[in-house]
């Protein structure tokens, strides 16, 4: 018999063995199977913790990895609308080529675009399709700039080919204000004879610099880095900077000869070599050499079929022939300062051009670090996926182990606990048969 206190009342009662080994087996498979539960339920909690973590993981790096693509394709979008905002002259240079280039890199991204479309949301694909139409938009206006600068290529010429025109009519009418100055040779004095000619034509220029030519720059050449100068350089420029006019001088004076006499054409070539190494328009010899030639007598003289806008004069036509070329330029300023604006163009061009490569090496330098995020982010999803597998790999392990040692644990009896074991068996032979019996 065992005496058994209550834990509530504190009441002292006794049973047989039978209802001890009755109780105690009761509370045996009651505490250990509210012990299993609880492990169960450990672990059970353990598993979703864990799942909830992968999925918040996953969660956050597609979350991530959406708001990088946003900001790229917002950051794509502001420069293609800068380039746009940029891009307001006419495109010329390397149309075809530019074309060529935008079809194939156009046709890539397509494809690329095709591969990534089945992996991003609808949010991200309307915007790639916003990106393509504005490519296409920028594309249109270029194609209807190249034809309005065809248009007035056009133009130029036409306008061109009229300023030959009234340039001619005007070589005609100096040609007869050439003859009125015949007279002017009976007037060179002697005196202008024996001076230095270069400082007789500073002088002359000098003295009506002030009323006709207040904005021009006439000076001696003194730059020999070349190897060789001119006596005198003209410029004239208009508020814009823009050169108007540009005039090489050389004077040759009988007394500056040697014994041998000189001609004029011995220094046509010297001085077409100085007018072109210092950027001159125009040539002019002002010669007191071949002093009974009656061609060189009779006034200014085109010797362009020998050398390019060259002319040799007396010195008294001097300061006609400035006049005179400086007037001939002023007709043609217009042509002048169309140029320069082309010049201008063709510098822009120049400059979207690059700015549109630009642009077309960031899109692609975007789009490859995209695509890389893109593969990092599915990189690191299937290794969560992974690491889940091994989670619920191990858990369905563990509930394996835990249904063994369930199994054990009812398997276990008193006989089997026991067996080889004398001491107990005696022990559990006194209690009686019945109870033995029972407990197995």
């Amino acid at each position: 018999m065992h005496e058994i206190t209550c834990p509530h009342c504190g009441k002292a009662f006794k049973v047989d063995e039978a209802g001890y080994a009755d109780i105690v087996k009761q509370v045996r498979d009651s505490e250990f199977q509210q012990e299993m539960h609880e492990r169960l339920e450990l672990a059970e909690q353990d598993k979703r913790n864990a799942v909830e973590l992968a999925e918040t993981k996953v969660a956050s790096e597609l979350q991530k990895a959406a708001a990088t693509k946003e900001a790229e394709l917002q950051e794509l979008k502001a420069k293609l609308q800068q380039a746009q905002q940029e891009k307001r002259s006419a495109v010329e240079l390397a149309e075809a080529k530019l074309a060529n280039e935008l079809q194939k890199t156009s046709a890539a991204k397509d494809t690329e675009i095709q591969t990534l479309r089945a992996k991003l949301d609808a949010s991200t694909i309307a915007k790639k399709l916003e990106i393509t139409e504005a490519v296409s938009v920028v594309e249109k206006e270029r194609d209807d700039l190249s034809r309005s600068l065809q248009a007035k290529e056009t133009e130029q010429k036409l306008l061109e080919s009229t300023l030959r025109e009234q340039h001619g009519t005007e070589v005609k009418l100096l040609n007869d204000t050439i003859s009125s100055y015949k007279d002017f040779k009976a007037r060179l004095s002697t005196k202008m004879v024996g001076e230095s000619l270069e400082q007789h034509c500073e002088m002359e220029f000098n003295r009506i610099r002030a009323a006709a030519f207040p904005g021009a720059y006439f000076e001696k050449d003194n730059d020999a880095n070349l190897g060789s100068k001119g006596d005198f350089i003209f410029r004239e420029h208009d508020s814009h900077k823009v050169e108007i006019i540009s005039v090489m001088f050389e004077m040759k004076n009988e007394n500056d000869a040697t014994a041998s006499k000189k001609k004029n054409e011995d220094f046509l070539r010297e001085l077409d070599k100085d007018r072109s190494e210092k950027g001159c328009e125009y040539a002019v010899l002002v010669s007191l050499l071949e002093p009974d030639s009656e061609l060189y007598n009779g006034g200014i003289v085109d010797v362009s079929h020998r050398y390019p806008k060259m002319y040799v004069v007396r010195p008294q036509f001097f300061i006609p022939i400035i006049t005179l070329l400086r007037n001939a330029a002023f007709s043609t300023m217009q042509v002048k300062t169309e140029l320069a604006r082309v010049r201008e163009q063709n510098v822009d061009i120049t400059k979207f051009e690059g700015k549109l490569q630009t642009f077309k090496e960031g899109f692609s330098r975007n789009y490859t670090l995209a695509s890389d995020q893109f593969q990092e982010a599915i990189k690191r999803i299937d290794e969560a996926i992974k690491d889940l597998e091994k989670t619920k790999e191990n858990l369905l392990k563990s509930a394996n182990n835990l249904r063994l040692a369930n199994d054990k644990a009812d398997t276990l009896t008193i006989k089997s606990l026991t067996r080889g074991n004398p001491t107990m068996a005696e022990k559990f032979a006194d209690i009686g048969s019945d109870v033995y019996a029972d407990v197995d």
